[in-house]
């Protein structure tokens, strides 16, 4: 639509890449309403006129703006859409929430590491961001924090119906050393694994 040197020196350069939905999948492009159409069919009038009439020291600023509008209503316009497609978006969670599971519920592949939201979005035949985006609307967190509170879940299950040590609990979980398994837990559950296990001794 425009060569990325138009935005050089607009603050938009940078700021565009925060824009999630140009790594969504062509299955998860935007269904407009028609009112929806029309509001972006306007704008792109807009700057259509602007470039052939209107040629000034102000022609460049005019079209940024707005192409900033475009980008802001394209995430107002895919929040709506998650809501709208809660159904379809309820089945993915649970396909998720079942992923998860099983994954964590299988040894072999927790040698190997953690999951991954590369290997969850392709488990689950999404695109990494439009499962981020679409969890974030839903839930409010991110595919990452979905993982880390399966793992939390399964850490604590370990801790208080296992002998494992807290390393052999780390190395199941997949952690290559076990302070990173430590870390994390404390930063999610505020206490150590080890204050965890010893408040139900």
């Amino acid at each position: 639509m425009f060569h990325p040197d138009f935005l050089a020196g607009y603050p938009l350069a940078k700021t565009i890449k925060n824009y999630g939905f140009f790594s969504y999948e062509v299955n998860e492009a935007l269904h407009l309403s028609e009112k929806e159409e029309e509001i972006l069919e306007n704008i792109f009038k807009n700057i259509e006129n602007e470039y052939q009439s209107n040629i000034d020291q102000f022609s460049q600023d005019v079209i940024i703006a707005h192409i900033e509008l475009i980008l802001q209503y394209s995430n107002r316009f895919y929040n709506r859409q998650f809501i709208t497609r809660k159904i379809a978006n309820n089945e993915i969670l649970v396909r998720l929430e079942k992923l998860l599971d099983d994954y964590f519920n299988d040894d072999e592949k927790l040698v190997a590491g953690l999951p991954t939201v590369q290997q969850i979005a392709e488990h689950l035949n999404i695109s990494p961001n439009y499962l981020s985006d679409m969890l974030r609307s839903i839930t409010g967190q991110t595919t990452q924090h979905h993982i880390h509170e399966k793992l939390i879940e399964k850490a604590k299950e370990l801790l208080t119906t296992s002998n494992l040590s807290i390393s052999e609990i780390a190395y199941r979980l997949g952690f290559e050393y076990p302070q990173s398994f430590n870390k994390l837990f404390k930063k999610k559950t505020d206490i150590s694994p080890l204050e965890f296990r010893q408040s139900f001794n």
